[in-house]
């Protein structure tokens, strides 16, 4: 699974993250999206790496910018992967 970090400028408060987390998920195959108007990021979780050009038009055609982008690899987290980590 792939965890994409996105630093967006322009966010104001929860309206901001909900409308920014709606845009995402109506043009990326994505698992997970949550954004953070406080902290100005938006984390997505997908199972394949998402095209940076796409996120940002995405976002650009809310109103916000994409400021910068990184990936890496999630870790899991849940109740089983805390169980049985080796």
């Amino acid at each position: 699974m792939k965890k994409t970090t996105l630093r967006i400028d322009g966010m104001m408060c929860g309206m901001c993250e909900a409308h920014i987390n709606d845009a995402i998920r109506a043009a990326l195959p994505v698992k997970k999206v949550t954004s953070s108007h406080v902290r100005g990021e938006t984390v997505i979780l997908s199972d394949k790496p998402l095209d940076r050009e796409k996120l940002a038009r995405c976002v650009g055609a809310t109103g916000y910018k994409v400021l910068s982008a990184s990936e890496e690899e999630a870790e899991k987290k849940g109740l089983f992967a805390r169980l049985f980590k080796r």
